[in-house]
C-alpha cells in the first residue's frame, strides 16, 4: 500500500502532469488485474488525507498548495465575487474575491484560492484565484450585433459585464438581434476585454425555437444521439421478442394498472394489489426493466451515463435513452406484453412491510389511467360500471385504502410534507406563454407517490443489508443553525417551536400554519432552510422522507442512477449471495455526475422558463399584479407573481423615495426607519412592471405608491384544472411549474423523490 502511495504522489507531483482520470493514472504506473484494488485504496486513501485531489471533472490533481482552498465562483454586480467553498474553513463557507483578484474566472467555474490576510465586514475571508480548476462552460450564447465595423455579442445572463468582440461583422452569416453561440479564445479579466468566434448562428432572437437552442447550448446539454448509439438501440428493437419469456415470470393474466399524465407517452411503472385471507396486503410494483436493453458497457449505456437524466424543458423533452426504447421497447403500454423488475411488498393489516422479493417478470397492462380519472371511480365504483371491469375497479379501491394508509404511517413517523401551490403556464400555438392557471393534486397522485416510495426503501434497505455500496439518494439533515434560525421566524407569527430539530415539530408546525395568512411564508423560509437532496453511497439517510435507507429505482427510464439500482438488484434475483462489489470511490463520483447533471437540467428548465415568462411581461410594462415576497436581501426584495409566476427583483434604490429601509437577515425583512413598514419573506403586496430585459433574465417591479403610471389588471389566470402530475419532493426545496407537453411527457418527479 505504501508502496503505491508513494508512486502515486510522486507521480502526479511532477512538473509537466496534467490531471488525468484514474484509469490513465493506473495505466501510466503499470498497475495490473492483481494490483488494481490495492491501487484504488491507496488513490482513495490519499484523497482521504488531502494528498491528493479529486477535481469535480473525475481527474486526479496534485494535492493544493498550503493556504489554499478550492470552491466554485459567484461573481455580483460590482464585478467581485464569492467562491463557496467545497470544504468549509470551520464556520466560513465562502470567501471573498475582488474583481482585480479574479484572473479570468468566470462566475460558476471550479477555482483555487489563496487566502489573503485582508477580512471584510462580518470577518469574511479574502482571497485572490490562483488557478481555474474546471471551466463552467466553454461556449455562451448571446445577441450579436455590430459596433465600429466589429461583429460583437451581447453574452445572454449576467456573467459578462461587457460584450464580446467576435471579429469581421456577418461572421458565419450572422444578422444583428441573431442568437449566437460563441466559444472565446481570449477570456476577459478586470482589464482585458473578451475575444471569440462564432461557432453557430441559432436564429432570430424570441423565436420559440431558437429560445430552446440556446438554452441547449447554454447549459450544453447533449441533445441529439451518436450514430452509433441510435444504432445499437435499433439492434435492441431487433432483436426484442415478446413472446420469449425465458428466465422470467409470466404476470401478463394479472390485473395490472398504470397511472400517469394524460399525455404521457413513456410508462415506466404500474401497479397490482391484492388482499389475501389474513388481511395481509400484497404489493406489486412493477418497473420497465430498461436494464435488458442497456447492457453494461454498451455505448447505450456510456451515453445514458454521460446523459444521466432526461431533461424535461417547456414543451420539450431531450430524453436519456433512444426514443425507439424509452418510449418503446421499455415503455409499459397497455394491452402489450412488457419485461419488467418487479418488487412484491407484504404488508401487514396496519401497513407494515413484513416481506420482500425481487422478481424478472413479464407484464401486461390491463388499463392506463390519466390521474384525474382515478378518484371518481374510487368515490363512486357503481357509477363507471360501463367504462371499467370490475376487477379494475376493485384494484383502484384497494390501492387508494393502502396507500392512505402507508401515507398516514409516514406522517406519523415524521416525514416532511408541505402542501405548495402549483401554477400551470398555459401556451399558445406558437409555443409562448399566454397566461397560467392553477392546479390541485388529488389522492390519485397520492396513490402513486407511496407506492414508489415503497419500493424505493424496499430496495435500499436490502441493498444495505448485504452492504453493497450503491447509488443512495440521501438528503442530509439541515444544520442546527439554520433550523434555529427558521424557529425564530416562525416565532415572529405565533408559532412556537421547542424542539426545532425535531421532524415532527417542524411537520405540526407546517399543518398549524394551513389556512393562516403566514402559511406561505413558514413554506418559504423552511424550504430555506433544508439542503438539497443528491446521490451518493454514504448512508446519511434521507432527512425529508424521515428514512435510513432509500434509493431511486422506479424511474429507470429517466435516471441514470436507478439504472444502476436495476443492475444490482438482476444479481439479486439471479441469486448470488455476494454481489460485486464496487470501489467505492467510484460509486461517489458517479453520483457526483448524476447529481450535477440533474442540477443542470433543473438550471436549464427554469432558465426557458424564465425566459418565456420574461417575453410574456416584456408586453406589459406597467401593469400591476399581486404577487409574493420569495426573498429578502440587503440590496431589495424579490417576488414571484401569483397569478402569474413570474419572479423579479425590486431593488432597494427604488424604495428610497418611500423611506430608508434596513435589513433584517433574522427576521427576513426590509423595514422602513421612519413608516416601520415591513417587507417580509412571505408577505403579499402589490407590485408594478417596471422594466424588462430577456437577454439578462431580469425583471424589476417597483411598489405602486411609488408613482401612478396607467394600470391594467394582468390576470391570465385561467379557472382551476386537474392537475397531470404530482409535486416535486418537498425535501428537496423546489416549487414545481409545469408545463404543457408536446411531445414526450414529462413524468412526475415525486414518483420516487
Amino acid at each position: 500500500m505504501a508502496k503505491f502511495d508513494d508512486r502515486i504522489v510522486h507521480f502526479i507531483s511532477q512538473s509537466g502532469y496534467k490531471p488525468a482520470k484514474p484509469k490513465s493514472v493506473a495505466k501510466k504506473l503499470g498497475v495490473t488485474k492483481k494490483t488494481v484494488l490495492v491501487f484504488r485504496d491507496a488513490l482513495q486513501q490519499l484523497l482521504d488525507t488531502g494528498r491528493a485531489r479529486m477535481g469535480s471533472d473525475g481527474r486526479v490533481h496534485a494535492p493544493t498548495r498550503a493556504g489554499a482552498v478550492v470552491g466554485v465562483l459567484k461573481t455580483i454586480r460590482s464585478g467581485d465575487g464569492y467562491v463557496n467553498l467545497h470544504q468549509p474553513m470551520g464556520k466560513h463557507t465562502e470567501v471573498f474575491v475582488a474583481a482585480e483578484d479574479m484572473r479570468d474566472a468566470l462566475s460558476g467555474d471550479e477555482v483555487l484560492v489563496v487566502l489573503t490576510e485582508r477580512r471584510r465586514g462580518g470577518g469574511t475571508r479574502c482571497g485572490r484565484i490562483v488557478e481555474i480548476l474546471k471551466r463552467a462552460a466553454t461556449e455562451f450564447v448571446g445577441t450579436y450585433f455590430e459596433s465600429k465595423s466589429r461583429g460583437m455579442v451581447k453574452i445572454d445572463g449576467d456573467v459578462f459585464r461587457a460584450a464580446v468582440s467576435v471579429g469581421d461583422p456577418g461572421a458565419k452569416g450572422a444578422h444583428p438581434d441573431d442568437k449566437v453561440v460563441v466559444e472565446l479564445v481570449q477570456y476577459p479579466t478586470y482589464s482585458r476585454a473578451a475575444e471569440g468566434v462564432i461557432t453557430k448562428v441559432l436564429g432570430p432572437a424570441g423565436e420559440p425555437e431558437v429560445d430552446l437552442l440556446a438554452t441547449i447550448h447554454t447549459f450544453g446539454l447533449p441533445h441529439e444521439f451518436p450514430h452509433d448509439v441510435v444504432d445499437e438501440a435499433h439492434i435492441q428493437a431487433e432483436q426484442f421478442d415478446a413472446d420469449d419469456l425465458q428466465g422470467r415470470e409470466d404476470c401478463t393474466k394479472e390485473t395490472i394498472v398504470t397511472i400517469d399524465p394524460a399525455d404521457a407517452r413513456d410508462f415506466d411503472d404500474a401497479i397490482s394489489l391484492k388482499k389475501s385471507a389474513d388481511g395481509h396486503w400484497h404489493l406489486g410494483v412493477h418497473i420497465a426493466d430498461v436494464a435488458h436493453f442497456i447492457p453494461e458497457g454498451s455505448r447505450l449505456d456510456d451515453e445514458a451515463q454521460h446523459r444521466s437524466t432526461s431533461v424535461y424543458l417547456p414543451l420539450h423533452v431531450i430524453p436519456m435513452i433512444p426514443e425507439v426504447i424509452s418510449n418503446g421497447l421499455a415503455s409499459l403500454q397497455e394491452k402489450r406484453v412488457r419485461f419488467a423488475k418487479s418488487v412484491r411488498i407484504e404488508f401487514t393489516v396496519d401497513g407494515i412491510p413484513v416481506s420482500t422479493s425481487f422478481h424478472r417478470t413479464a407484464i401486461k397492462v390491463t388499463r392506463r389511467f390519466s390521474y384525474d380519472q382515478v378518484m371518481p371511480i374510487v368515490r363512486e365504483p357503481d357509477a363507471f360500471k360501463a367504462k371499467a371491469a370490475a376487477p379494475v375497479r376493485a384494484l383502484l379501491s384497494k390501492m387508494h385504502e393502502l396507500a392512505m394508509l402507508l401515507r398516514a404511517r409516514r406522517v406519523t413517523a415524521g416525514a416532511l410534507e408541505m402542501e405548495l401551490p402549483e401554477m400551470v403556464l398555459d401556451y399558445d400555438e406558437h409555443s409562448q406563454v399566454v397566461g397560467a392557471h392553477t392546479t390541485e393534486h388529488d389522492d390519485s397522485h397520492k396513490i402513486i407517490e407511496e407506492f414508489m416510495l415503497a419500493a424505493n426503501i424496499a430496495v435500499a434497505t436490502e441493498l444495505t443489508d448485504r452492504r453493497v455500496p450503491f447509488l443512495r439518494r440521501i438528503h442530509a439533515d439541515p444544520t442546527p443553525v439554520k433550523l434555529r434560525r427558521f424557529a425564530e421566524f416562525a416565532a415572529l407569527f405565533g408559532f412556537e417551536i421547542r424542539k426545532f430539530q425535531s421532524r415532527h415539530a417542524l411537520q405540526s408546525l407546517v399543518r398549524q400554519a394551513m389556512g393562516h395568512s403566514a402559511q406561505q411564508a413558514i413554506n418559504f423560509a423552511l424550504l430555506r432552510s433544508m439542503k438539497q437532496a443528491e446521490y451518493a453511497p454514504s448512508d446519511v439517510g434521507h432527512y425529508g422522507l424521515g428514512v435510513d435507507n432509500y434509493c431511486h429505482f422506479t424511474s429507470p427510464i429517466r435516471r441514470y442512477p436507478d439504472l444502476t439500482v436495476h443492475r444490482l438488484v438482476d444479481r439479486i434475483i439471479d441469486g448470488k449471495k455476494r454481489i460485486n462489489r464496487r470501489n467505492e470511490s467510484d460509486v461517489a463520483r458517479l453520483g457526483r455526475h448524476c447529481s450535477s447533471t440533474e442540477r443542470r437540467a433543473e438550471r436549464a428548465e427554469r432558465d426557458l422558463l424564465r425566459v418565456k415568462l420574461l417575453r410574456f411581461m416584456a408586453d406589459r410594462i406597467g401593469d400591476e399584479l399581486d404577487a409574493t415576497i420569495t426573498g429578502v436581501e440587503n440590496f431589495g426584495i424579490f417576488c414571484q407573481g401569483i397569478d402569474i409566476p413570474a419572479e423579479g427583483m425590486v431593488h432597494i434604490s427604488r424604495l428610497a423615495s418611500l423611506d430608508e429601509f434596513t435589513h433584517n437577515p433574522g427576521e427576513y425583512c426590509l423595514t422602513g426607519r421612519s413608516s416601520k413598514r415591513e417587507l417580509r419573506l412571505g408577505d403579499r403586496i402589490r407590485v408594478r412592471v417596471a422594466s424588462v430585459d430577456v437577454e439578462r433574465r431580469k425583471l424589476d417591479f417597483e411598489l405602486p405608491e411609488m408613482g401612478d403610471p396607467p394600470s391594467r389588471a394582468t390576470s391570465g389566470v385561467s379557472p382551476k384544472r386537474e392537475s397531470s402530475k404530482p409535486p416535486r419532493d418537498s425535501a428537496s426545496g423546489k416549487q414545481t411549474i409545469q408545463k404543457k407537453r408536446r411531445h414526450k411527457s414529462r413524468k412526475p418527479k415525486s414518483k420516487g423523490r
